[in-house]
């Protein structure tokens, strides 16, 4: 069986996925457009990357961030204070608000863990009030859009199967516009986002890795050996040879949007 997720450090995962998080997550928000003083909820809100991007460009009233993890929500609330952003340990298919509570549900990077995304979105649904939004993106599972794809495409080849998502084909543009339309949203809209990040060398590229919540926990127990051999095959993999300096990759993320009647 395939390794689970697990996303406990939130300052390993900043490291990690914070930045291509936030990338990803400002374009997002430019399609959104939301007005200021929305009350708003994050779903899967991990350690506070996106919660804290709502924070600084959409002057919100208030944000309640939800994450299944402890130690990433732990590190949410270093990140904002109480009275912009409120966390807590909660389950995104049982949401623990009241109907019409929030003007906006978003659901960053997440759909593709949620063991029934319909459930999920329809809870988002059910939160918000008639005119708000209820938004997400994901990367393109499916059409290798992950930022570390390459990665686990090399954990394969070398007969380890890597951490898989409970719902890959969530992240299809196509399944994004069923489950929103499903959910009685209206007005739903998708769109591709593709954005870039640059490494200063494989050598930082290598640790951010390690200190991942996926892969790390196979590439920390290799030998030397082993960890040279497995090195040689993701540069071929990433396209960069012996680059020693800066590499810039991309990945690709899918978007919804869709509105409460």
């Amino acid at each position: 069986m395939p390794a689970e997720f697990r996303f406990d450090d939130g300052a390993a995962y900043d490291r990690y996925m914070g930045v291509w998080s936030r990338t990803v997550g400002s374009s997002f928000l430019e399609w959104l457009a939301p007005p200021k003083g929305w009350t708003w909820l994050d779903v899967g809100c991990g350690n506070g990357a996106f919660t804290r991007m709502i924070a600084e460009r959409c002057a919100p009233a208030m944000i309640h961030g939800i994450d299944p993890s402890e130690g990433q929500l732990a590190f949410a609330r270093t990140q904002l204070p109480p009275a912009i952003a409120r966390f807590e340990k909660a389950d995104a298919m049982a949401l623990p608000f009241g109907d019409d509570s929030m003007d906006a549900a978003v659901m960053p990077l997440v759909i593709f863990f949620v063991p029934d995304p319909a459930v999920g979105v329809a809870e988002m649904a059910r939160v918000v009030r008639a005119g708000g939004i209820v938004a997400a993106y994901a990367w393109d599972m499916p059409g290798r859009g992950f930022p570390y794809a390459a990665v686990n495409d090399v954990l394969r080849a070398t007969g380890i199967q890597s951490p898989k998502e409970a719902n890959p084909d969530a992240s299809r543009l196509d399944r994004m516009q069923e489950l929103w339309t499903g959910a009685g949203l209206h007005d739903v809209e998708t769109r591709e986002i593709t954005v870039e990040r640059t490494y200063p060398s494989f050598d930082e590229y290598w640790e951010i890795i390690l200190g991942g919540p996926s892969a790390g926990q196979f590439l920390r127990a290799f030998s030397p050996e082993e960890r040279e051999r497995f090195q040689k095959l993701l540069r071929e993999r990433l396209g960069i040879g012996d680059t020693r300096g800066p590499f810039a990759l991309s990945a690709r993320a899918n978007a919804v949007r869709g509105r409460v009647k």
